[in-house]
């Protein structure tokens, strides 16, 4: 009797569980459909593969992974500068490759470029555990959608089809990420190991996600970088509502799960968040770049679905931003410059415009 009990409990766990797993995978579809009804009419994006680059491969905890190298006009070692992707990171190339002419800027002054590759949705930060739902551990079987393909755009301004990847195969769902750890120490030796790369006074940006990072890299690892960039990054990631701002936007791009990088009550949370360790910036001096811009489309930005996407994710941005800004204002900051564009969505031709704009900065602050 006491055995058949304990079977009725263990069966009536596992209907709760598949229940639970079938509701969230509905709501997650709602969520495809609501959000991804701009993946039929976006354009599709093309890999702009550039020749002048190469591939530089590195073993790391996540397994081998690749970064894109573009060597200095003047082939000098001493000047690098990292530049980090956005939440639809692919695996065959950074997005700066694919959408800019980055690259080709930043060699002819004289500045050596490293793009990683890949770590969507990952903030490039060292996750607590692979990405999961409900502890159900992601299939065998097809591998997330976005990753490897050369459809669907690598920005954040396009929204992807995350709500059917929740249970997919990928990159950081077999094994957690551990960006963080490749981007300070197995990319920078073998760097200065293989190339001969100058592994101190670095300069790292990045869009959205990526411009978080940056300034979080920066926070932490002064020797490594003394300049940091955030185009339309999300810089306050503690203020109300943001948590599930982010959680909405890692199922959507790639179906990550944001508590599987750092529970709500976990202090990484805190350590992540730019308005949080901003006084860290300014006791190591970094040089630091924030922009963002007003949400306003430009005259390139048709109208469609895709840009309203990029109008709203830029407006968050551009709060956060703002929100930064009064932060480091407060802390008499001096090593910090703003630029608020009157026009411009997150999308690829505002961050384009942005590096033209940081040069002479990030030039004077690194090697």
């Amino acid at each position: 009797m006491q055995s058949r009990n304990s079977e009725t409990r263990i069966r009536r766990r596992l209907t709760r569980r598949r229940r639970a797993a079938r509701e969230l995978l509905a709501s997650l579809l709602s969520l495809a459909v609501v959000a991804g009804v701009a993946i039929a009419g976006a354009p599709r994006s093309f890999a702009a593969f550039n020749a002048d680059g190469f591939d530089f491969w590195v073993d790391s905890s996540m397994g081998p992974i690749k970064s894109r190298v573009f060597r200095a006009a003047d082939g000098n070692t001493d000047r690098v500068v990292y530049a980090l992707d956005g939440m639809r990171a692919r695996e065959d190339l950074n997005g700066w490759e694919i959408e800019t002419e980055a690259a080709r800027e930043l060699t002819r002054w004289n500045i050596n470029v490293v793009m990683p590759v890949g770590g969507q949705s990952s903030f490039y930060a060292d996750w607590n555990a692979p990405s999961s739902f409900l502890g159900i551990q992601a299939g065998s079987g097809s591998s997330s959608g976005s990753y490897g393909s050369s459809s669907g755009s690598s920005s954040g301004s396009s929204s992807g089809s995350g709500g059917l990847q929740i249970f997919s195969a990928g990159s950081g769902k077999s094994y957690p990420y551990r960006w963080e750890t490749f981007l300070t120490h197995e990319l920078r030796f073998a760097l200065r190991d293989r190339l001969g790369f100058n592994p101190n006074r670095n300069g790292v940006f990045g869009l959205s996600m990526g411009g978080s990072a940056a300034l979080t890299l920066a926070a932490y690892y002064p020797d490594q970088f003394s300049f940091a960039g955030s185009f339309s990054g999300y810089l306050n990631i503690s203020a109300p509502g943001m948590r599930e701002a982010i959680r909405v936007a890692m199922i959507d791009a790639g179906g990550y799960n944001v508590d599987s990088m750092a529970a709500p009550w976990d202090p990484k949370w805190l350590r992540i968040d730019p308005f949080v360790f901003a006084p860290r910036l300014i006791e190591n001096n970094t040089r630091v770049w924030v922009s963002a811009a007003s949400a306003r489309p430009t005259a390139t930005d048709k109208p469609s679905l895709n840009t309203l996407n990029g109008m709203a994710l830029e407006a968050l941005a551009l709060v956060n931003t703002r929100a930064f800004q009064v932060r480091m204002t407060t802390l008499r900051a001096t090593n910090i410059a703003y630029d608020f564009p009157a026009f411009g969505i997150h999308a690829w031709n505002t961050w384009q415009d942005q590096i033209s704009r940081i040069l002479p900065d990030l030039s004077a602050s690194i090697g």
